[in-house]
């Protein structure tokens, strides 16, 4: 596990994001451009989510290989499965209940599916690996997610997510996300997570680095940290 620790980590991130050629967030032409209705499409990505793109970029290329499976799963407006495209990975999923899926960049490229990613119609072992960047924190239920993360890797693949985060527990009740309960992981809450997933066949890859510095994120009324997190299937 990793964790954000500043704004600065963010800058450089996406500054590398550029030079890889993997950034694909608008210019701010092109913003303008959709303010006057004269661009549309999905808006992708986020800057405050660059650090964690690039990580998982990273870790992907220094770990599988560009024909290999991957899922993004929570992949509506989602940067990391474009940017994979752009880096030459040839055989992407996404998942996502949004029914908008057809809007998204790389049609017959990247095959995208509508279905809940807690229940997906793929065959078991159908990927090497799988990325959520900032999607397990709403609507969170630890069973049913290891539960399908595990059916649908191959063995030695990897589960790699990002995620909102502080170290001691930000109380989040009664706040509400695209209809979902929202939650700030702790850092009892991501040992406890990986406890778990060790029931589902997996190990963390790495090591616990869950101390937090600065808050860079800030939403709902909290000020937080993202963290970041690789599971790799046994």
């Amino acid at each position: 596990m990793k964790v954000l620790k500043n704004n600065s980590q963010i800058e450089n991130a996406r500054r590398e994001l550029i030079q890889r050629g993997a950034s694909c967030l608008e210019s701010p032409f092109q913003t303008l451009l959709r303010r006057f209705r004269l661009h549309s499409g999905v808006k992708l990505g986020d800057k405050i989510k660059s650090w964690d793109v690039l990580e998982t970029l990273k870790f992907l290329d220094q770990n599988i290989q560009k024909h290999d499976p991957v899922l993004d799963i929570g992949c509506y407006a989602s940067e990391i499965i474009v940017a994979l495209h752009k880096q030459g990975y040839t055989n992407l999923t996404g998942a996502d209940l949004n029914p908008e899926l057809n809007l998204m960049p790389g049609q017959g490229s990247i095959r995208y599916e509508t279905t809940n990613f807690m229940h997906t119609p793929f065959p078991d072992a159908s990927f090497k690996a799988i990325t959520s960047i900032s999607v397990i924190e709403h609507g969170f239920d630890a069973h049913a997610l290891l539960k399908e993360m595990s059916r649908l890797l191959k063995s030695g693949g990897y589960f790699i997510a990002s995620f909102d985060y502080w170290p001691e527990k930000i109380d989040t009740t009664g706040i509400k996300f695209f209809d979902m309960d929202w939650l700030i992981f702790s850092k009892d809450d991501v040992a406890n997570f990986i406890q778990l997933a060790n029931n589902y066949g997996f190990k963390a890859v790495g090591d616990f680095n869950a101390n937090g510095e600065d808050t860079p994120i800030e939403c709902g009324g909290k000020k937080y940290t993202f963290g970041w997190l690789v599971l790799e299937k046994i």
